[in-house]
């Protein structure tokens, strides 16, 4: 018998028999991964290239069975345990070195239920997973603008996408969930059962368990949309985004535009000489009678003398996939974050200083309006408390080359650092970084005491935290 050297849930280091692990090999479905075993890389790999940790073990597992093994497990042993989606994953809390990874990629079911418009899906599961399923039935429901973003991780931390002004976060339609806590039990949350937890994982992110299935309220859209892109020069930025911002006051609730400033990627309908230049980019989908749509984009189309635009009627699962080649894995991947209750001049004139700066062509700054619906909801109805934020800025740092990383790193920090004094105080938890533990209670805001009671009851010895951690202290 030999052993086998872990991390334990403290940080020191300790060790478990080889025979422990033949055991759990011998109650799971799925694969157990060791150091060396085939697929151990692979799987011990996430999104973000500048995460590179090797877990002590790797569980795969392949239903909520396997899960409540791999958590028992790691409890029993006092392992230090991370959880794995299917997504982007930037602060890289899926994977430790020494701990327990429990891979949750493999489980991938989404299951429609058109009549009644309801989705129940797996943690594995991607946006693009959910919307060939729902929409093949002219149903969605609010999620981000990635096929590639995992659902799992989008959800627990709130989540938002191109249709939530119209229909609200995605933990605004959130139904129910099935769970499995820390004490290796399976528990369903919904409103009537275990409404405590409920609350909680809408917005609290993994700290209370791990969730097997959820299931999503769905809404009639689509599925061809009206959406596309218009790039303006960047010498009419200023006056752009104040339009912008101005419109967004008026515009229907059908409609939502986010807008990027970055280097122009070689998009077919812009000419050659506009590629690398720096740009300010408004994205849009209208969620309604394509005609209509045209009659309320016709505004932004006059903000400027625009380089380019593509605009059609598209399937929405389509525009869900066209930035896509903007967030391909294997980059290395920085990012700072802020909301805005408002953006002002002196919060414009910030982001187009370090537009021009931009230390890597992949590098951007884009902002996401959500707002409407979103705005409807009492920030204690559930733990995404920030009701009051109409936008959330993520500064994007991506780059390629270890070389990189200082000159990348330190604008993304420059422009959090000089945008701080105009942004609305609180942070969305999905953009943070590990080394934002400072920043956890502006993330949970005034709901961060009661997230903590929460935590004391489901989690007391915080088996569940390799993620922007609420403490319990019991």
């Amino acid at each position: 018998m030999s052993n086998i050297e872990v991390t334990a849930l403290d940080g020191e280091r300790g060790n478990i028999t080889s025979d422990s692990v033949e055991e759990l090999k011998a109650r799971v479905k799925g694969q157990v991964l060791l150091n060396g075993d085939p697929g151990y890389d692979e799987a011990r790999s996430i999104w973000n290239a500048m995460v590179d940790k090797n877990p002590g073990l790797i569980v795969q597992c392949a239903g909520t069975s396997d899960v409540v093994q791999a958590v028992n497990f790691a409890r029993d042993n006092n392992i230090l345990l991370s959880i794995k989606g299917a997504g982007h994953n930037i602060a890289g809390n899926a994977v430790s070195d020494g701990g327990l990874m429990i891979d949750l990629s493999g489980m991938k079911s989404v299951k429609v239920h058109p009549t009644k418009r309801r989705a129940y899906v797996d943690p594995g599961a991607t946006l693009g997973d959910l919307d060939h399923e729902t929409l093949a039935f002219g149903l969605a429901t609010p999620v981000g603008i990635n096929s590639t973003t995992g659902v799992a991780g989008l959800t627990l931390g709130g989540g938002f996408g191109w249709l939530s002004r119209k229909y609200g976060m995605t933990v605004d339609n959130l139904v129910s969930a099935d769970v499995v806590t820390a004490d290796g039990q399976f528990v369903k949350a919904s409103e009537k059962e275990n409404p405590d937890l409920f609350w909680a994982i809408r917005g609290g992110g993994g700290n209370f368990g791990i969730v097997t299935m959820f299931e999503f309220q769905l809404h009639p859209v689509g599925p061809n949309l009206l959406s596309g892109l218009i790039v303006f020069p960047f010498d009419q930025a200023k006056d752009v985004i104040n339009k912008h911002l101005e419109y967004i006051k008026v515009m229907p609730e059908d409609l939502n535009v986010w807008m990027v400033l970055r280097k122009a990627p070689p998009l077919p309908f812009l000419s050659e000489e506009v590629h690398g230049k720096e740009v300010v980019i408004l994205a849009f989908v209208y969620d309604g009678d394509p005609e209509e749509g045209e009659k309320a984009i016709a505004p932004i189309q006059g903000f400027g003398d625009a380089h380019g635009q593509h605009i059609d009627v598209m399937p929405f699962a389509a525009w869900q996939q066209a930035f896509d080649p903007l967030l391909t894995p294997g980059a290395r991947n920085y990012w700072k974050s802020h909301n805005f209750s408002e953006v002002s001049d002196d919060a414009i004139d910030v982001m187009l200083k370090y537009t021009k700066l931009l230390p890597s062509p992949q590098c951007e700054i884009f902002l996401a309006l959500v707002g409407g619906e979103v705005n409807k909801v009492a920030p204690d109805a559930t733990a995404y408390a920030h009701r009051d934020a109409d936008f959330v800025l993520n500064v994007h740092g991506r780059w390629d080359t270890p070389e990189e990383d200082d000159k990348c790193i330190s604008w993304a920090r420059d422009f959090f650092k000089e945008s701080a004094p105009f942004a609305h105080g609180s942070v969305y938890v999905n953009f943070m970084t590990e080394e934002e533990t400072a920043r956890i209670s502006e993330a949970y805001g005034p709901n961060y005491d009661r997230l903590v009671q929460v935590k004391n009851k489901y989690d007391p010895n915080n088996l569940f935290k390799m993620n922007q951690n609420i403490k319990p202290t019991v």
